[in-house]
């Protein structure tokens, strides 16, 4: 069993990740008090903090303070570490791309896939 930050994952754990994170759990609860107690009112301001929670994470991804996708460095995995390639946007990224940062796009390897050996047969379907 290890301890957080002594195994050999990237968790992406970020400042916009926890803090788009509690603002949902707000915007839930507040939602789910609503659905309880019948008031429509607390349903609809519940349903704004959810959306205000995605706009706060996308900014502070913007800012810096989220991540690319795949593995950082492990210098990188403490949360309050920020991204310094935030600014050109990151590949394959659709937040970067909604908010006009291109980056640079990720291109995949041409090279020769070679198959698994497998000692599954496929039987011949030809008909005599």
């Amino acid at each position: 069993m290890s301890i957080h930050g002594d195994d050999a994952y990237d968790l992406g754990h970020t400042a916009a990740g926890w803090t788009g994170t509690a603002v949902a759990t707000l915007g839930s609860g507040l939602c789910a008090l609503g659905v309880i107690t019948t008031w429509k009112a607390l349903v609809f301001a519940g349903s704004g903090v959810l959306v205000l929670a995605l706009l706060i994470a996308w900014a502070l991804h913007l800012a810096g303070w989220g991540k690319p996708s795949g593995p950082r460095p492990v210098e990188q995995w403490d949360w309050r570490a920020r991204d310094t390639s935030a600014r050109e946007g990151h590949p394959d990224c659709l937040g970067c791309r909604l908010a006009g940062r291109q980056g640079a796009r990720r291109t995949h390897s041409t090279a020769a896939v070679e198959p698994a050996e497998s000692d599954f047969q496929i039987p011949d379907s030809t008909l005599a």
